[in-house]
């Protein structure tokens, strides 16, 4: 065992976890110890797949305005979200736009040099910041080279956390596996940051890469933490047939139109002003509505799916604002937008639940934090906006970041709980690595994400929920810890088992939720309850862990000025 100080350890190397320890390294001149544990390199997170835009006012003086993006992020959740927070992020976005670009950041640029925006579904006004489709890598890659002007801060590259560490009061570390060695590490530390992504990987059919597995989420989870709104997964309204590759929103927002088997444009008949351009559970909807009533294309694999018609914008335009877009469709499907229309479908996209926080971040353990997909604070309530998630990633790893750094200015005391690195260690070595089973896990995966995509997608009904929890519960019970490869060095076997743990938990979660839901709101589309309950529903959703499984409670939504209305677009 390896034991390692930290004054600040954060899980997670995306855009919240590098915006984290990069604040909190700012606001202490350097002079805290700031680890960043990352189960990949760290420019493998997936935050380089974010592609269209970040949201932020920067331009009042062309009528943007701050209550406007308000309005648009509070109206988007279905009025689920906590609108103090609303409020505290579209405050706070612009400063990050602009922190960027004078980090190195390439925003792409309007003819008269000022950082340029696009239209993104939801959104009034065109807030969108971006660099052609590739803003998630840049903005990684800007960050990451920031954070070498900090020699404070030391990147843990391929170490895989496995539980968090308390006193039962307090934070005091977490531990994990050296990869690269197989070693079982301790990392003591005053303050922690959860910066772990979300858990799209329940899902088969997924924008999501591999490592999206919830393993933050269960830590916390194991560790008596609270996980609020779990039920709401956005599903991305262009997910590449057959594979689920994201293609980013911009490609609406540059002027794509989704079109039926007909040609049509379909969207006329579910969003009439907005088109296109309407939030993502509405397009998301609209486009399974056009599949389920035969209006589909047939698509490669034989899958029922719509398109994404960019022919129109000319070669030129694709060119320089979707380049990524044409390499991946060209790349996996052999056909070029400019000539073609691409094949897509709803992909789970985004977990707009999370570990449950405070305004400012914090969660139920002192020292301990979190902050982007990995936290609901909440903002994107029951559906997100396109374009406002790597805007949170920013401003939330920000805060963490300053709120982590104060906190161990003032932190007292010391030790780590000796029982409970005992015990991590025997969950991993012994009844893991060494454990017997017959079943396959890697068959037990696939089954499970067949669950999912199949009774918690778009549309869901009480009788599939309860059919997909029956399901996933037996799957608990299976015997898949059948790790073949005994070796510890790179064991990617291990690895796969303990992170298949982590997804079955996170998916009963999503599952007992929506089955307790009974209405329809944002991305949760109950057919047997079709209408928004603001009288039973308009509230937060609590699951904390029991030995028979999720325990549900409800906390209220923080409503400061808008009331809920109904959505029209």
């Amino acid at each position: 065992m390896d034991r390692i100080d930290h004054d600040i350890v954060v899980l997670g190397s995306g855009l919240a976890g590098l915006r984290a320890a990069l604040e909190a390294s700012r606001v202490s001149h350097g002079r805290l110890d700031v680890g960043i544990v990352t189960k990949v390199q760290a420019m493998r997170s997936h935050s380089v797949a974010a592609e269209g835009g970040t949201a932020a006012v920067l331009y009042p003086d062309e009528g943007d305005t701050l209550d406007g993006h308000v309005w648009d992020t509070v109206k988007g959740s279905d009025f689920l979200a906590d609108q103090d927070a609303v409020e505290l992020f579209v405050n706070t976005a612009p400063e990050e736009i602009r922190l960027l670009e004078r980090w190195g950041m390439p925003w792409s640029r309007r003819p008269d040099g000022r950082i340029a925006q696009r239209p993104f579904g939801g959104h009034e006004f065109p807030r969108a910041t971006f660099a052609a489709d590739k803003v998630g890598f840049l903005e990684m890659q800007t960050l990451y080279g920031a954070i070498q002007g900090f020699p404070n801060v030391r990147v843990h590259h391929e170490w895989f956390a496995t539980s968090i560490l308390s006193d039962g009061e307090r934070f005091r570390g977490i531990t994990g596996i050296d990869l690269k060695s197989g070693d079982f590490v301790v990392v003591r530390a005053k303050a922690g940051i959860i910066a772990t992504g979300g858990a799209g990987r329940i899902f088969g059919f997924t924008t999501h890469g591999h490592h999206s597995t919830a393993d933050g989420l269960y830590m916390a989870y194991r560790a008596g933490l609270g996980l609020k709104d779990m039920e709401f997964i956005q599903f991305h309204p262009t997910g590449l047939v057959p594979s689920g590759i994201l293609i980013t929103e911009a490609a609406r927002g540059e002027g794509g139109y989704l079109v039926n088997r007909d040609g049509e444009r379909f969207m006329k008949r579910y969003a009439e002003r907005k088109l296109e351009l309407a939030p993502r559970d509405v397009v998301s909807r609209s486009e399974m509505t056009e599949i389920n009533e035969g209006r589909g294309i047939d698509g490669p694999e034989g899958i029922p799916c719509v398109g994404v018609d960019l022919r129109h914008l000319g070669k030129e335009k694709i060119l320089e604002r979707l380049p990524q877009i044409r390499e991946v469709t060209m790349k996996f499907l052999g056909i070029d937008p400019v000539d073609d229309i691409i094949p897509i479908k709803p992909a789970a996209h985004f977990t707009m639940g999370g570990v449950h926080t405070d305004l400012r971040g914090a969660t139920e353990l002192k020292g301990l934090w979190a902050a982007g997909e990995a936290a609901c604070v909440s903002i994107h309530g029951a559906n997100r906006l396109g374009s406002n998630s790597t805007s949170i990633c920013l401003v939330y790893g920000r805060i963490a970041g300053v709120e982590a750094a104060a906190y161990v200015k003032a932190w007292q005391g010391d030790g780590i709980p000796k029982v409970q690195i005992l015990e991590e260690e025997g969950r991993i070595y012994g009844a893991t690595l060494r454990g017997t089973g017959d079943v396959n896990p890697y068959d037990v995966r696939d089954r499970l994400q067949a669950i999912m995509d199949r009774d918690a997608y778009v549309f869901r009904t009480g009788e599939g929920l309860s059919r997909a929890l029956k399901a996933v519960r037996g799957l608990k019970e299976e015997a898949y810890r059948q790790v073949s490869d005994k070796v510890k060095e790179y064991n990617t076997n291990l690895l796969h088992v303990l992170e298949l743990d982590a997804l079955l938990n996170a998916a009963e979660i999503v599952l007992v939720g929506a089955l307790a839901r009974q209405e329809s709101r944002g991305a949760h589309t109950r057919l047997d309850y079709p209408k928004r309950d603001d009288v039973n529903w308009l509230t937060h959703s609590l699951a904390h862990r029991t030995a028979a499984g999720p325990r549900l409670s409800y906390v209220p939504v923080t409503i400061t000025k808008h009331q809920p209305v109904e959505r029209k677009y």
